[in-house]
Formats: C-alpha cells, structure tokens, sequence
C-alpha cells in the first residue's frame, strides 16, 4: 500500500514534528508565567512546570483584620497564572496535537 519512499517520507516527517513539539515543551518549560491579582497586589510566578517560583505581596493589602481576603488575592494571582500556562501550552502544542488535548 505504501511505497518505500513514501513510508520514509513520512517516517522523516513524523520525526522532525516530534523534535519541533519536545523544542516547544522544553521552551514552556523554560518560560515564567506571572499571575496578576488586580492591581497588581499579589504575583504569582510560575515556570511552565507549573512550579511556584516566586509570589510577591503587596504589604499595603496585609490586614490582620481580613486574611480572607489575602488569600483570595492569592488564589486570583495563581490561577491566573496558570491559565497562562494552559493558553501557551495550548497555542505552542495544540499543532502537535488533536483539539482539546491540552
């Protein structure tokens, strides 16, 4: 059914996309994504290994008072980290990959 040549041709190209979509994991996993809480009052960095690198607190929100809404900042601030994780992901791999994998 195949051909020699075609079987190679193929085998080649399956290849080169395998090595094109390790590059672009290895570039996410490189890469910082911050999280943002409004105004900026928590960030949250992560590398695309989803690992917490980094969360910077805005001092002026801490209240010992409302630690409730401290962690709701927090939580907005990795989330929205993650997300961007996701979205990268998605945009670098998705070529690779059917629709809806990542």
């Amino acid at each position: 059914m195949f051909g020699g040549q075609n079987m190679q041709q193929m085998m080649k190209q399956a290849k080169k996309m395998q090595k094109q979509m390790e590059d672009e994991q290895a570039a996410i996993a490189k890469t910082d994504y911050i999280g943002h809480a409004p105004s900026d009052v928590v960030l949250a960095t992560f590398n695309g290994d989803r690992e917490l690198k980094d969360l910077q607190i805005n001092e002026d929100i801490v209240d010992p008072e409302d630690v409730d809404s401290l962690s709701d900042m927090v939580i907005v601030a990795v989330n929205d980290a993650l997300k961007q994780i996701d979205q990268d992901s998605q945009k670098r791999l998705g070529q690779f990959a059917p629709k809806g994998m990542f």
